[in-house]
C-alpha cells in the first residue's frame, strides 16, 4: 500500500465550502429538525455511538469519554481536539468558524467528518494503549462479510461466466453502483433500504460515456476512489477485475481510507479481507480473486491511501500531490454518497445543475457512481426531476435511486 503524508490539506484555510458556481447554493446545515442531516446527528450518531459502546469491552475511560461526546453533540457545543492530538494543527484550521457554536450549525459534511474523528479520540484509535488501531467498526463490516447474502451474490457470478463481454460489463457496472445499498452507516437507524429496480431507479445514466473512455486494447489508468467496505467493495474488485481481464485498464489504482470512518468506509484492511473472501470461494468468484490476487503482484492493482480522504473538505481544495495522482488517470471513478457530496459540494444545489459545471475544476475526466442517501444532487434532466418530485418518495436519501454520472 503506498500512502501518502503530505500534510499539505491542514495548510490550507478552506472550511468544506465548495463549489461557487452558484453563490445562491446553501451550504447544507443539520439545524432544520425533521431534515435529513439532522436526523443524522440527533438520531444516527447517537445510535452509533451506542452500537461502538457495545460491540467492544471498552474500559471506563472509553465509557466517559463517548458520554461525553453524546452529552456535547446533543447539549453543548463543539469543542476543539487537545493540543496533544497528532492532528490538532490541521483541525483547528479547518473549525476555526466552528468550534464553540452547536453541533447543528455547522456545514453538515464538517460536522460528520468531526463526528467520526472525536469519535475514534473517544475509543484511543490514536493512542499509545492497547485500543491503538482497533477499528470500532469491524465487527460490523465482518458481520455482513461473512453473511449469506455475500455467498448468494458470488454464486450469481456463474450465470455471467459466459455471458457476452458488454452483458458482463453493464452487469458489474450496475452491481458496483447498487452495491452501496449496503452502507452499514445508512442502515444504523433506518434498516434495509427498499430493493427497487436498478434501472428504473437510475435518476442519470452516463455508462456509454464511461465505456467511450475506456475502450477495450486502450493504454488506460483507472483511478477507483471506494466508499464502502464488504458487499459494496466486492462488487467493486470485481468490476476491477473485468476492466483489467477484458483491458479497458492497463492498471487500476485503488484509493481508500487512512484509518476507521463513516462505520463501513473501506481501507487497505478491508481490500484484503474483501479478497481473501473471494479467493476462498467457489467457481468463477475464486478465479476472479486469484487474478485480483495476481494483480496485486504484478503492480497492475495498486491500493493507495492519504490523509485528505478523512479530511472535511471537498475535493476542489484537494493539496497538489493528491491533484497531480488524479490527473494522470484516464479516469477517475467516485463512489458512493460522501464521495459525491465532496466531490460537487455539500450545497443545495438546483438539481439541473450541470454536473459537469461542478466539477469543471477536477483534473480529468471523472464518473460519480452513487446511490443517493443525502439531499445533495446536480445534473438531472427537467423533466427527470419533475416526475421524482412528483412520486412523493424520499427519493434524495432513501437508497432506492442512483445515478451515473461522467465529465470527460
Amino acid at each position: 500500500m503506498t500512502e501518502k503524508t503530505s500534510d499539505s490539506s491542514g495548510d490550507e484555510p478552506g472550511h468544506g465550502s465548495g463549489p461557487v458556481a452558484d453563490p445562491g447554493a446553501r451550504v447544507i446545515l443539520s439545524n432544520e429538525p425533521g431534515s435529513f442531516a439532522w436526523g443524522v446527528l440527533a438520531k444516527r450518531h447517537p445510535a452509533l455511538i451506542q452500537q461502538v459502546r457495545d460491540a467492544f469491552p471498552y474500559g471506563r475511560r472509553q465509557h466517559e469519554a463517548l458520554d461525553a461526546l453524546l452529552d456535547e453533540i446533543i447539549n453543548g457545543v463543539i469543542q476543539p481536539l487537545a493540543p496533544s492530538e497528532r492532528d490538532h494543527g490541521q483541525w483547528s484550521a479547518w473549525g476555526r468558524e466552528h468550534f464553540g457554536r452547536p453541533w447543528f450549525d455547522a456545514p453538515f459534511l464538517w460536522a460528520e467528518s468531526y463526528f467520526y474523528r472525536r469519535l475514534l479520540g473517544a475509543i484511543e484509535y490514536f493512542g499509545t494503549g492497547p485500543w491503538q488501531g482497533v477499528d470500532p467498526f469491524a465487527p460490523f463490516k465482518q458481520a455482513e462479510l461473512r453473511g449469506a447474502a455475500v455467498d448468494e451474490e458470488l454464486r450469481a457470478l456463474d450465470a455471467l461466466a459466459d455471458a457476452p463481454a458488454d452483458e458482463r460489463a453493464t452487469a458489474l457496472l450496475h452491481a458496483s453502483l447498487w452495491g452501496n445499498r449496503a452502507d452499514l452507516g445508512f442502515r444504523v437507524t433506518e434498516g434495509d433500504p427498499a430493493s427497487g429496480d436498478a434501472a428504473g431507479g437510475l435518476v442519470a445514466d452516463d455508462s456509454t460515456v464511461l465505456w467511450q473512455l475506456l475502450p477495450a486494447g486502450a493504454q488506460s489508468t483507472v483511478a477507483v476512489v471506494a466508499d464502502n467496505a464488504g458487499r459494496e467493495l466486492i462488487p467493486d474488485l470485481i468490476l476491477i477485475d473485468h476492466l483489467l481481464e477484458h483491458r479497458h485498464a492497463d492498471q487500476v489504482v485503488l484509493h481508500v481510507k487512512p484509518y476507521p470512518y463513516y462505520v463501513s468506509d473501506a481501507m487497505a484492511s478491508d481490500v484484503v479481507d474483501c479478497l481473501r473472501r473471494l479467493t476462498h470461494a467457489p467457481a468463477e468468484a475464486g478465479r476472479i480473486g486469484a487474478r485480483l490476487w495476481q494483480a496485486m503482484a504484478t503492480g497492475r492493482l495498486e491500493i493507495r491511501t492519504h490523509s485528505f480522504y478523512c479530511a472535511p473538505l471537498p475535493y476542489e481544495e484537494m493539496p497538489e500531490d493528491l491533484r497531480q495522482e488524479f490527473e494522470a488517470a484516464t479516469l477517475t471513478i467516485f463512489k458512493g454518497d460522501l464521495n459525491y457530496r465532496r466531490l460537487v459540494g455539500d450545497r443545495m444545489w438546483n438539481a439541473t445543475a450541470p454536473f459537469a459545471d461542478l466539477t469543471a475544476y477536477f483534473p480529468g475526466a471523472v464518473a460519480a457512481l452513487r446511490t443517493l442517501k443525502s439531499d445533495v444532487i446536480a445534473g438531472l434532466e427537467q423533466g427527470a426531476l419533475e416526475a421524482l418530485e412528483r412520486s412523493g418518495s424520499a427519493w434524495r436519501t432513501s437508497g432506492t435511486h442512483a445515478l451515473l454520472q461522467v465529465r470527460r
